[in-house]
């Protein structure tokens, strides 16, 4: 058909007729882009992020330790001899810092450009329990940024990084040193002790809500506030690789304003107080994979900042991959927040292995009007749960633990999508979900979900679309909620 003749006007100018051809193309042509985007395939995007995340390669150098004086006897404290081994590696435009077997005792250890930090099977590094072995440097405590303990390894503005082998990390904390902090009784903690709840107000409370700048935010000794574990910090091309890490004070791997992460084949066993597995903070591109978490408190939490502190950087953690890995006990699986006042999207999880009697919940997402954040995009699939405590999937926008969590920023979580999950005890729910009236919880998925045990099928309030797909909970096929 000539589209230009069927809209000519009789005085045979063709200008109009094709103006309005024009028209009617690029209407349709929109039209077409917006059901291909409705129709976007959230995996396929997932693998957009995998392969364009770039992964860290180095000079095949070798930088031993015990070459620059480090002493394999778990009493010298080799802490120079790692400074020095890193910067001729850094000085030679990078390479491998390799740690041979033995055990080697360390303060912390900062990485620089370039540098893989090596552990050979048969090695460990542990970490100082003397507090005066801890520089002061800008970090971050549950989600607010202060000047603190250095973590135990720690890079700032770094690119190309890695900690890779088959050695183990030993941060040596225990209910003697670093967990009584918490004051908790079961960590070590008796009356008359110091705390970190006073400082946490200080830091909260006293700074971040009024605005003091981070420099002027000096914690370290007298304050009793932990340091992570494993911190790379608005680093970009990172990968933590195969290591195993145990005795963490707190946060374990906590990649902070970084792009282009790799968590692969790592093992965590860590039962102290706070020890998440892996938060990754005002991140983006980050993938966690074939690795195995057994912690003190969420397997993987995704984290974007806490309250003013989260605002103030307004930096989203957004395509967070988990793949192939395996939950034991911790309070979530998988869990998104409860610091998540930036915002958190585009979240992938597949072929994961949750069970224990000691897992809480297998997906959890926890925030609350004074922390508020949107959480949007959460894609879950190909899960085996075992066993879990409370539900499969848990949505709290009440979360509170310290005094008073009601504020002006409202939380949104919408499509939440959960595929092909088989699930033998699901504890006490299927889905435990509580909104707010003003900004209801929208749009859950559960498609060829199977649970074949749990209490309660689900606890809903302030919940909107909720659709079931050839799903069944304890034997009863599920129809789906919509209002």
């Amino acid at each position: 058909m000539n589209f230009t003749k069927l809209f000519k006007v009789k005085n045979g100018t063709a200008f109009f007729g094709n103006s309005i051809l024009l028209s009617f193309l690029l209407v349709s042509v929109l039209a077409c882009t917006e059901k291909k985007e409705i129709k976007k395939d959230p995996w396929a995007e997932m693998q957009v992020v995998i392969d364009n995340v770039i992964v860290p390669k180095f000079k095949n150098d070798i930088f031993n330790i015990v070459e620059f004086g480090a002493v394999a006897d778990s009493i010298t404290l080799n802490t120079k001899a790692f400074a020095d081994a890193i910067a001729a590696c850094a000085k030679n435009g990078g390479g491998i810092v390799l740690v041979p077997k033995g055990s080697f005792l360390t303060g912390p250890i900062h990485l620089d450009n370039n540098v893989n930090l090596h552990l050979e099977a048969g090695s460990e590094i542990l970490f100082s329990t003397n507090l005066q072995d801890y520089p002061i440097v800008h970090t971050s405590y549950e989600g607010t940024e202060l000047m603190n303990f250095s973590p135990l390894i720690y890079a700032k503005n770094k690119t190309n990084i890695a900690i890779t082998g088959q050695g183990i990390l030993n941060g040596q904390a225990s209910n003697e040193f670093w967990w009584p902090w918490c004051g908790s009784n079961s960590y070590g903690w008796q009356e008359g002790d110091p705390k970190q709840h006073s400082s946490l107000a200080k830091l909260k409370e006293g700074m971040s809500e009024k605005g003091v700048p981070v420099e002027e935010r000096i914690f370290g000794i007298g304050e009793f506030l932990r340091p992570t574990f494993i911190e790379p910090f608005e680093c970009e091309n990172v990968l933590i690789k195969g290591v195993k890490i145990i005795n963490a004070p707190f946060w374990i791997i906590h990649p902070l304003k970084s792009k282009n992460v790799t968590v692969d084949g790592v093992t965590i066993e860590s039962h102290g107080p706070n020890n998440d597995g892996c938060d990754p903070e005002y991140s983006k591109n980050v993938i966690i994979k074939n690795s195995v978490f057994n912690t003190g408190d969420d397997c993987i939490a995704i984290k974007s900042g806490r309250n003013e502190d989260g605002r103030r950087v307004g930096i989203k953690s957004e395509n967070i991959i988990v793949q192939n890995c395996k939950m034991i006990d911790g309070h979530g699986g998988v869990v998104i927040g409860s610091e998540i006042s930036a915002g958190v999207k585009n979240v992938y999880v597949e072929n994961c292995i949750m069970d224990s009697p000691n897992l809480d919940r297998a997906i959890r997402i926890k925030t609350n009007t004074k922390r508020g954040g949107t959480v949007e995009n959460v894609y879950v699939r190909n899960l085996k749960v075992g066993q879990v405590k409370e539900a499969v999937l848990k949505i709290n926008l009440f979360y509170g633990i310290y005094a008073n969590q009601e504020g002006n920023y409202m939380p949104e979580v919408r499509n939440i999508s959960l595929e092909n999950i088989q699930v033998e005890n699901g504890g006490k729910y299927g889905i435990l979900a509580e909104g707010h009236e003003e900004l209801t919880i929208s749009d859950i998925t559960f498609k060829d979900v199977t649970i074949k045990r749990v209490d309660s099928i689900y606890k809903l309030k302030n919940v909107r679309n909720i659709n079931f797909i050839n799903t069944y909970i304890n034997e009863k096929l599920m129809k789906s909620i919509t209002n």
